[in-house]
Formats: structure tokens, sequence, C-alpha cells
């Protein structure tokens, strides 16, 4: 089966001879909530914009639901931009008009009558959580109320595709759960496919179960959101995940393992069992693991015991336990 988005070769170069994005190649699957993560100047906003055709690609191809969408002109291309709807960092809403009649602007643009734009308004504000606020004006709303309409607006002619534009960043840590959260039931409760635009790798840690790693325009890493975190393998990917300023000293012994953490619950203390049935000390040199939605990722190294019999079957035991076990260079730096 073909992917809903499938980017071909994708580049983007501004008259300046400065090339925003070059031959990005990526698949987006229906029902995806996929992130798309890179730091200020990669090229992430540029490339949500060339997902629907609000920057026209230099070279390559976009594909939605398997329409080439440089072949489409005019009303065509209009037609497709319906199903492929965008939240901004900053709303957008219109700030003379209230919350209702922002919801209605799109559908009465699209030709629906005042009559039906006004009953799926007020089934949105339903499913954003705003009933009570459809007469106020943006002015009125906090941050997070304002996303919601500017959601509930989104959504408005039944979009395929959500493309979420920095959508959180302007929005404190309680209100941005808050919105994550909605944007998951969006996803579960009607399949909308979601595209997240953001710096934050919490972000993508939270909600995403894709993610694709820009840096300076080129795509550097994509996967799986588990396997990303699990075992980074660009340097673009290991910097916003383990943070710039990690330092880790040069580290020297015997039987030094790398444990890979993927498929283990976050809750079970692999490590502390692993000391308390062998009754041997175990030195952790490095730990940088992460919660993702209750499965434990990332990576530590362990010093095992000298006794090479118990540290054999201590790395048995990690293995049965499904961690990716590696021994490495007695003499390792991070």
């Amino acid at each position: 089966m073909s992917s809903l988005i499938s980017v071909k070769n994708l580049v983007k170069q501004y008259g300046n001879g400065v090339k925003a994005l070059d031959q990005i190649n990526l698949e987006i699957e229906k029902g995806d909530i996929f992130g798309i993560i890179g730091m200020s100047g990669a090229g992430k906003s540029t490339l949500v914009r060339c997902l629907n055709y609000l920057e026209r690609p230099t070279e390559g191809q976009v594909f939605v639901k398997g329409r080439e969408l440089s072949k489409l002109r005019g009303k065509q291309l209009r037609s497709e931009r319906q199903k492929i709807s965008m939240i901004f960092q900053h709303f957008n809403l219109l700030m003379q008009k209230n919350v209702i009649d922002n919801i209605c602007f799109p559908l009465e643009i699209a030709g629906v009558s005042r009559k039906q734009a006004k009953k799926r308004a007020g089934e949105l504000l339903q499913i954003v959580g705003l009933e009570e606020k459809a007469k106020a004006y943006p002015s009125q709303l906090s941050g997070g109320q304002k996303q919601r309409v500017a959601i509930a607006r989104a959504l408005a002619n039944n979009p395929d595709i959500l493309l979420c534009d920095e959508a959180t960043s302007a929005l404190d840590p309680q209100t941005t759960q808050s919105i994550l959260e909605l944007l998951q039931k969006i996803n579960s409760d009607y399949g909308i496919t979601i595209v997240i635009i953001t710096h934050e790798m919490s972000v993508v840690q939270r909600i995403c179960n894709k993610v694709a790693i820009l840096e300076n325009g080129h795509l550097v890493e994509t996967g799986t959101v588990s396997k990303i975190f699990a075992n980074p393998e660009s340097d673009a990917a290991k910097s916003m995940i383990f943070g710039e300023e990690i330092s880790v000293d040069q580290m020297k012994g015997k039987h030094l393992v790398r444990v890979v953490f993927r498929e283990n619950s976050s809750f079970e203390p692999v490590i502390g069992n692993l000391i308390l049935r062998y009754k041997q000390p175990v030195n952790i040199l490095f730990a940088d693991t992460k919660n993702i939605n209750g499965t434990a990722t990332g990576e530590m190294i362990l010093q095992l015991p000298e006794e090479e019999e118990t540290a054999a079957q201590m790395i048995a035991y990690l293995e049965e336990r499904k961690l990716v076990v590696k021994e490495v260079d007695d003499d390792v730096s991070i």
C-alpha cells in the first residue's frame, strides 16, 4: 500500500542561492503522528509548507494519496488543500470575529450555508471542549483556548491530514500537554494523520510514533520514535536526545557493556533485579534513559564483575529481558 504522503528528492532553493531543503525523501503513513524535528534554520517549516504546496519546491515531488501536487492547478489544488489543514504557533485567528465565526470562516469560503456551518462549528467546539466560548473573541481567550479554536477551525472541512507548525511553542508546559492530548484524541478518534513540526524533543517523545530529523536542510535520520530514542545514529539525533552539554569522562575497565533499552517496561527495575539475583555489584558508568509511553528507551554503559562466568550469566540475563547488550572496548568514551 502506498504512503499517504510521499516526498521524493525534494529541493527548495531560494533566489539568494540558499538551499533550505536538499534531496528530502520521506514517507508518512495514514494514521501516523509524525514528528519533523530540527534546530532553528534546519528547514522543517519550509518542508511542512511544501507538503501542501504553500511553498512550491524547486525540484522533486510531493504525492498525497498518490496524487502529485505539482500536477494540480487552481481549483484542483485548492480542493486538495482543503484536506490538508494547518495550525500555527501564533494561532492566526481573525481578531474581529468571535469564536464561532472563526470556525465557520473556512466552511463559508468552501460554499457551505451559514446554517450548516454554524451546526458544524458547534460540533467542533464540543470536540475541543470550548462550547461555552462560542461568542467570545480571541482577545478574551488564553493561549491554550486560542489554539483549541485554531484546531477546531482546522478540522472544519474534515481533513485527512493536520499539519502543526510549532503549534505548542508559545504555550506553557501544562497547556502544551493538554493540546498534545487533544491532538492524540483527534488522531485516535477520527483517523486524521498528524504531522508535527517542532524543535522540542519532549513533544516528539510524548505524542509521535515516527520522527524525521533535519539538519541544515538535510534529512539525517528517520524511523520510529522508540528506535531513534533507543539508538540514535546521527550526531543531530544524539544532540537532540542527549543534549549539547553531555560530557562523560573516559571510562576504563574490564567487562564494559553497552545496554540499549527498546521494549522493556519503564516500571521494571532490570538492573536492580540483576544485582539482587547475582549478589554482585554492577557499576553504572553512564545512563541516559527515557520513558516513552511506558517503555524505557535509551542506553547505559555498565561495568560487570571481573569473574568471567558471572559476567557471561549477567549478559544472558539482560538479553533474556529483551535488552540489546554489546561488549565494548575496555577503554571507551562518550
